[in-house]
């Protein structure tokens, strides 16, 4: 193993060590590993799944591991660390074209509840030119989302300094304490925000198309594994049904998982925000005319070079078989 594949997986295990994962599997259980981000505000919707026996009633013990970034969660997947993971549109279409083994096999975030929040005197986009704007690795969500955005204005990159700084909190911090002037953060920001802090743009009104989260495997594991492949997207899909259609669990789950005080408004208000806006589906389509959109720009921003079939990196049978299982 290389050293690259050796620290993700020190990662992994870290992760499955501190973060309390589900026990061993009961007999004639078999473990599936799912990547995900590091929980946010709305982690209630992501966490939901894995309570609940929902992967019990399909034969799986579902553990979960909390991973930095869509990056990392992608080379976890393809080293064969996890089994499936949480991550972004865009950073699967950019893995798939440089020739990573990823599947998309349904999308449970097609809405993007990231904004871009800027410092009060910043009016609008055409201001952030010569500014320093805080997003994430290249070729993560953050990231291209800002690019999208100034492709968008018609601002080039090399107009404004995107910095890397790490996760959304720190991004916000960064922000409020003036060191950077915008940041790509979630909107579960917004009732925190201080008074010279704006949100400038959310993404879902500038970049309607630009989807959030998909639940992506690799080939190999569809080709090695293809009923538990289905059996965990079915567990995905009830739990995700049962999230929506129970407010006060779930707000109750992203508590829990964030450990956030009894005070703090973003649980309830992504919740609210979430289902408002129709950011969540829990029946996990796939819809291949915004992934084509999506690679169509990161053409435009260099992200991509050379467009290729997207067929190549979705894979609908999985989500076809699950539904089965559900008995839709």
């Amino acid at each position: 193993m290389g050293t690259s594949n050796i620290r993700i997986g020190f990662v992994v295990l870290l992760a499955l060590v501190c973060a309390g994962t589900a026990p061993a599997a009961a007999q004639g259980q078999k473990v599936w590993r799912h990547g995900i981000i590091s929980p946010k505000s709305d982690a209630g919707f992501v966490l939901m799944p894995s309570r609940h026996g929902f992967g019990d009633k399909f034969g799986l013990k579902i553990q979960t591991v909390s991973l930095k970034n869509g990056n990392l969660a992608v080379k976890a997947l393809i080293a064969g660390e996890v089994d499936s993971i949480e991550t972004g549109a865009g950073e699967t279409i950019v893995a798939g074209s440089h020739g990573g083994d990823v599947k998309i096999v349904g999308c449970q975030w097609p809405g993007l509840p990231h904004a871009i929040f800027a410092k009060s005197d910043i009016k609008d986009v055409q201001d952030l030119k010569g500014k320093k704007i805080a997003a994430s690795a290249p070729g993560s969500l953050p990231e291209l989302l800002v690019r999208g955005v100034l492709e968008k204005a018609g601002i080039p990159v090399s107009d404004v300094q995107i910095s890397s700084v790490g996760g959304d909190l720190d991004r916000y911090k960064a922000l409020v304490a003036g060191i950077v002037d915008a940041a790509v953060v979630s909107s579960e920001y917004l009732p925190l925000a201080p008074h010279n802090i704006k949100l400038l743009v959310a993404g879902r009104d500038v970049l309607p198309k630009f989807m959030r989260l998909c639940i992506v495997m690799t080939g190999k594991t569809i080709a090695a594994r293809p009923d538990d492949a289905a059996k965990f997207v079915a567990a995905e899909i009830s739990g995700l049904r049962y999230a929506v259609a129970h407010r006060d669990e779930t707000i109750k789950l992203t508590r829990e998982a964030i450990s956030a005080k009894p005070d703090d408004p973003r649980p309830a208000f992504m919740f609210d925000q979430t289902v408002k806006h129709k950011d969540l589906d829990p029946d996990m389509h796939l819809p291949m005319d915004k992934l084509s959109w999506m690679q169509d720009l990161f053409i435009k921003t260099g992200n991509v070079k050379q467009a290729i079939d997207l067929k190549k990196i979705v894979d609908p049978s999985v989500r076809t078989k699950a539904l089965a299982l559900i008995g839709k």
